[in-house]
């Protein structure tokens, strides 16, 4: 299990990390008496068990995890969830129906919880969008008939039955998918940074004071 973040401030400073130790990491001075407003607060986590996320468009990387093992350039996979969290997805093998795997995903909601018809009839519409000829395995095609083909194109697929208009792949991207990547990608640094150095940490003051002489 992937460890939490925690921030909390002293000297002047945003400390960030695993834990909060006994004695400040910056000034050696003990934390057992902080102000209300110092305590410590957790930050969420931009990741969602994708098998506990129904009717989601899902991201992850196609080897191992974001926090794990991710460093920015590796590829990425995603993937649609059923009702009961199976995650279809595409590739060179055809279509996939995982049960695990997509634990640590980056999660993009498609359908409101009060839409009661579509979700009724989401794993029909998935199941048969997956057995179509499109999906067969020869293809596959990394460029240009993908994971993000098969993704986007039953999102559209839907959409249409909803009497809604399509969405191109570069709207769908900047609209749903980015502002949760980029969110993801800062938490993965700060991470990774704990990981290696025990404390991230950031000088409040002097971020303010070159602010002010900006």
């Amino acid at each position: 299990m992937d460890k939490r973040v925690v921030r909390f401030q002293h000297c002047s400073g945003e400390i960030y990390g695993f834990f909060v130790p006994e004695l400040c990491p910056v000034c050696g001075e003990s934390l057992s008496h902080r102000r209300l407003e110092d305590a410590p607060v957790s930050i969420p986590s931009p990741f969602t068990d994708g098998h506990q996320a129904k009717c989601s468009f899902l991201v992850k990387p196609t080897k191992g995890t974001f926090l794990r093992d991710y460093d920015g350039k590796s590829d990425l996979h995603v993937g649609i969830t059923s009702t009961a969290g199976m995650v279809y997805n595409y590739r060179e093998g055809g279509v996939c129906q995982d049960m695990s795997g997509w634990e640590q995903a980056v999660s993009v909601a498609l359908v409101q919880p009060d839409m009661y018809s579509l979700i009724d009839q989401w794993d029909h519409y998935l199941e048969h969008f997956s057995q179509a000829d499109t999906w067969d395995p020869k293809r596959y095609n990394e460029n240009d008939h993908n994971c993000y083909t098969f993704a986007l194109t039953f999102i559209n697929c839907v959409l249409i039955t909803q009497g809604s208009r399509q969405l191109s792949k570069n709207e769908f991207t900047e609209r749903f998918v980015l502002p949760r990547t980029k969110r993801a990608s800062k938490y993965i640094t700060l991470y990774q940074e704990i990981s290696e150095n025990h404390f991230y940490i950031v000088d409040t003051a002097q971020d303010h004071t070159q602010n002010e002489n900006v």
